[in-house]
């Protein structure tokens, strides 16, 4: 591997996807690292309000990926640092087809334009411990090099393994581009708003009858400190990226304070419907399978490499707690409608198991068809 002392930090760094929580604080804390002389922000969206203020030092540019070409040609770009993969479809905005063409071929297109650009010596890569999948037959705890024992379920699984193939491809061609693929674990923090930071702050929460699964968390400051060190140091290769040590769900559950609903794993089906009506968003195939079969990713390389150990994800919880304290409250109101909810598809799921024709106001769509349910919606608004 390459040693952190022996290249300089690059000049001129494009970071893709900063319209979004992480994407905007990666930004934001490169440009003000003074080794860095110019940072420039890619991507087709405004930034909300909440993180335009991040940016003010950021040369935003609007354009997706298929502009990335030009753009990093024009810029003399030394460092593509690629955050605009999206974990969940937006039913709003084109679903699961958008996001497919965001994720896999917009990957594809920006990896094209790395490619040509002769001045690059750096590129990193976010991705996700999902590329592992979730099935009965995982080992207990995955390296770097453990192979996924059955191809993912979940769509954002599929994308990831996808967008890491293409890696594989640019490492090949490009050999002297120091090229880090981060699989990062779930984000937590007091700041950070992604399924799991709703699903964890619902009063009730619906877990898989008959499992525990053992989970991991990286922290969002953590998440940045990596990053950052990928981009102004060479760190060449694939890391785990997760908090040491595990909690069950039955931990975490019970840690957040709130009540913990065991449904058949079929149930989960319909978990869509029941969310709507706690509020918790939705639910997808990636989050099913973790909840089920959890995952645990071992660390050692990344601290090796980067001298750098993210916090414990006991610590990761217990500070995403601090920050929803006083979150939603458990009012009598709210626990009745959530158990309608619960008791209303529970009697879905046993009438079509016997046969009967699901109701056609079932807003979750459930009849025994294998749909595409909606995976994670914005992972860290990232």
């Amino acid at each position: 591997m390459v040693s952190s002392e022996v290249a300089a930090p690059p000049r001129v760094v494009v970071v893709t996807g900063v319209s979004r929580f992480l994407g905007a604080r990666v930004a934001s804390r490169l440009a003000a690292d003074p080794r860095i002389e110019r940072v420039v922000g890619l991507d087709p969206h405004d930034p909300p309000p909440a993180l335009a203020g991040l940016l003010t030092d950021v040369e935003q540019i609007r354009a997706d990926a298929r502009a990335a070409t030009a753009a990093i040609a024009e810029l003399n770009a030394e460092a593509v640092v690629h955050l605009a993969v999206t974990s969940a479809p937006d039913p709003h905005h084109g679903g699961r087809a958008a996001m497919k063409e965001q994720n896999v071929i917009g990957t594809m297109q920006l990896l094209a334009a790395a490619q040509g650009a002769g001045r690059l010596r750096k590129l990193v890569v976010r991705s996700s411990t999902a590329a592992y999948g979730a099935s009965f037959r995982d080992p207990a705890v995955f390296t770097e090099d453990t192979e996924p024992r059955a191809v993912p379920r979940g769509s954002f699984a599929r994308d990831i393994l996808d967008i890491e193939g293409y890696v594989r491809g640019f490492r090949r061609r490009r050999p002297e581009v120091s090229a880090t693929v981060l699989r990062f674990a779930p984000f937590l923090s007091q700041t950070a708003e992604t399924t799991l930071t709703r699903y964890f702050s619902q009063p009730v929460v619906p877990t898989v009858l008959g499992r525990d699964a053992r989970l991991q968390f990286v922290h969002v400051d953590d998440a940045l400190e990596i990053l950052h060190r990928s981009v102004v140091e060479d760190h060449p290769g694939t890391f785990n990226v997760a908090g040491a040590g595990v909690l069950a769900l039955s931990q975490a559950v019970r840690r957040a304070g709130r009540i913990s609903v065991p449904l058949p794993e079929g149930t989960l089906s319909t978990v869509a419907a029941v969310a709507r009506n706690m509020g918790v968003g939705e639910i997808g195939l990636d989050q099913i399978d973790l909840f089920v079969h959890g995952r645990v990713v071992d660390t050692a390389k990344l601290v090796k490499e980067f001298g750098f150990a993210p916090r414990s994800t006991a610590a990761v919880f217990d500070d995403f707690i601090q920050g929803h304290r006083n979150g939603s409250s458990l009012t009598a109101d709210r626990l009745a409608a959530a158990e309608q909810a619960i008791l209303d598809s529970i009697r879905r799921v046993r009438a079509a198991a016997a046969g009967s024709p699901g109701d056609p106001g079932d807003p979750s769509g459930w009849a025994g068809s294998p749909g595409d349910p909606a995976d994670e919606r914005e992972a860290a608004k990232s």
